[in-house]
């Protein structure tokens, strides 16, 4: 353990909660870690603050008067929200905190959980927020931030906001203080893997017939699976994608709720890693309960896969469209690609006697992306007779990417 403290931000409006922030900035330095208090809020100005509201508006690239000129206090949270994401951008350069925890209710979150998200993984950051007991994906990112629900409204001390705000400060502070193990002396690259239910088999035998030269880390394709994936991509944590499981393109182009967003595939079309793939459960489109299918869609093949989740077949116009946006993506590609197409089926539902057996749909897919996709030296496209889910698939993923990533200087390799 260091023998200097680490510094952590305690964020929130000091105009409304200064005991609560004051008493969580206490018990962090009770717990040997130094606290630096910082205000956003946009109303009255608070007491002694070490980094004070105007201070952190001055970050906003307008000025200060973007934050405190408005008469509107929701565009003035909004500008405030800006002002801090660029106040920590710039605490980070300068080596100012080691970590962040923000206290909030639904204005307070808005402005504090994008500021948090400017932390590098890995960087300790906890917001106790009165939204955190509901749907948090719109704070939480792709990051590994932490949300703690206050139960109460953070509005006063008492026997229970006590409890809970010190809990807060001190799992803030074991982050801190306890880092984790040092990584080996020669640490392996790491790539990223895709992975559905509907694909695990083929996932599992390629990292297990890679993970002894590479750090394999196994993202699931549920669209912020994707975004996590290329998140760490463009932040230059990745070496290379093993991408097997591409459903996220079909997922965004029909609307379903696996939806990873435009950017997937950028990984390799804008960071130029090396990308050796497949076109792994592109024959479904994910949705919540059946009731909430789509009406348009009422009349679909469909395959219950639990209470909460109904698999669509995806028909041949939707894989045709999959299989355009896959190519461009991957044509604009820089660095290695390696896209291996099971011909034989693309998930466990898509063989001979399950469900979404359709070899005529699937040949859309096949079709359009032979045609589509551009073949060069580094740019390769190999089509096997084989179910993606066959270990001789998995072998097959897992050759070509020795082939492939073998200038990363792995060991074994």
């Amino acid at each position: 353990m260091s023998a200097v403290p680490p510094t952590a931000w305690v964020v929130g409006t000091f105009d409304t909660k200064a005991a609560e922030l004051h008493y969580v900035a206490d018990c962090l330095r009770a717990a040997g870690v130094r606290a630096v208090t910082v205000d956003i809020g946009t109303r009255a100005p608070a007491g002694h603050i070490d980094i004070g509201a105007r201070s952190v508006a001055a970050h906003h690239p307008a000025g200060a008067d973007a934050v405190f000129a408005h008469s509107d206090r929701g565009q003035a949270v909004i500008a405030m929200g800006e002002a801090l994401a660029e106040r920590v951008r710039a605490g980070l350069a300068a080596g100012e905190l080691q970590g962040m925890i923000g206290l909030g209710g639904s204005g307070g979150s808005s402005m504090i959980a994008p500021a948090m998200r400017q932390l590098p993984i890995g960087c300790p950051k906890l917001l106790v927020s009165t939204m955190a007991a509901g749907n948090v994906s719109a704070y939480v990112g792709v990051t590994d931030m932490s949300l703690m629900y206050p139960v109460t409204d953070i509005a006063g001390l008492n026997r229970l906001s006590r409890t809970v705000l010190a809990n807060a400060a001190h799992a803030l502070a074991g982050m801190l203080r306890h880092q984790p193990p040092p990584a080996p002396e020669r640490e392996k690259p790491a790539i990223a893997l895709s992975m559905f239910g509907v694909t695990t088999p083929c996932v599992d035998a390629v990292r297990a017939q890679l993970q002894d030269s590479f750090d394999t880390q196994v993202f699931h394709a549920n669209g912020a699976g994707g975004r996590t994936l290329e998140a760490l991509a463009a932040s230059g944590l990745l070496q290379a994608v093993v991408d097997i499981t591409t459903t996220e393109v079909g997922q965004h182009l029909a609307g379903g709720v696996c939806d990873a967003g435009p950017d997937r595939l950028d990984a390799a079309a804008r960071h130029g890693l090396p990308w050796i793939g497949s076109v792994g459960a592109l024959d479904m489109i994910n949705w919540g309960p059946l009731p909430t299918v789509p009406e348009r869609h009422r009349q679909r093949r469909f395959h219950v896969h639990n209470a909460d989740v109904t698999l669509m077949r995806s028909h041949a116009r939707e894989l045709e469209a999959a299989a355009h946006r896959i190519a461009e993506q991957l044509n604009r590609a820089p660095g290695p690609v390696s896209l291996l197409l099971p011909l034989g089926g693309l998930s466990l539902l898509d063989v001979p006697g399950q469900p979404f057996h359709d070899p005529e749909a699937n040949r859309a897919l096949f079709d359009t992306l032979e045609r589509r996709f551009r073949t060069s030296d580094t740019h390769r496209l190999v089509a096997l007779p084989l179910a993606i889910n066959d270990p001789a698939f998995a072998t097959a993923v897992a050759d070509e990417a020795r082939r492939v990533l073998h200038p990363l200087g792995a060991t074994a390799v």
